[in-house]
C-alpha cells in the first residue's frame, strides 16, 4: 500500500462531548496504514497529531475540546482538512523535574520510554499540572515506583 494525503470538506460531526471527522473504510485504505493509524491533520492552517480510531461501526478521528480550541473549530462547522500518515515518532515535553528523576535509575527510564506515547504524555501533565511543589514531588516519586521492575 501506498501513503497518500486526504483532502476533503466535511462537516465536523458532534459525538458526545467531542467533534469527529467520519472518514470511509476506503478513506482509511487510502492511508496506508492499519486501521487505526496516527495521522497528522490540518485545519485551517494549524496542524495537529491524531488517531484514526473505530467507534459504532464508523472511523472517526476525534477533535476533544482543546483541539477543537486549537484549531478554532466547533461540531457542525464545515471545514476544508488535509489528513496524512503521521510515522514520525511521538514526542513528549517532559518537565525537567521528571526527566531527571526518570534519568537517575536507567531501569526506570528504559520502563517509561516503553509507554505508549499517551501514557507518558498523561504522567508528564500530571507534574506538570501539579500547583505546589511538594504535589509535584509526591507525583513524581508515584510515577517512579510504578515503573520500578
Amino acid at each position: 500500500m501506498t501513503s497518500t494525503v486526504l483532502q476533503l470538506t466535511t462537516v465536523l460531526e458532534p459525538r458526545g462531548p467531542a467533534a469527529a471527522i467520519v472518514l470511509t473504510d476506503a478513506q482509511v485504505a487510502s492511508l496506508g496504514s492499519t486501521k487505526t493509524p496516527p495521522v497528522r491533520f490540518t485545519i485551517g492552517g494549524q496542524t495537529v497529531a491524531g488517531r484514526i480510531g473505530r467507534m459504532g461501526g464508523e472511523n472517526l478521528l476525534g477533535l476533544n475540546k482543546s483541539v477543537r480550541t486549537t484549531l478554532g473549530v466547533e461540531a457542525g462547522d464545515t471545514v476544508d482538512v488535509t489528513i496524512e500518515l503521521d510515522d514520525e515518532p511521538r514526542t513528549v515535553e517532559l518537565p525537567a523535574e521528571l526527566a531527571t528523576a526518570l534519568d537517575a535509575d536507567p531501569a526506570v527510564r528504559a520502563a517509561f520510554d516503553a509507554l505508549s506515547p499517551s501514557k507518558r504524555k498523561e504522567h508528564a501533565r500530571s507534574v506538570a499540572d501539579a500547583k505546589r511543589a511538594d504535589t509535584r514531588d509526591r507525583r513524581i516519586a508515584s510515577i517512579v515506583e510504578a515503573l520500578r521492575p
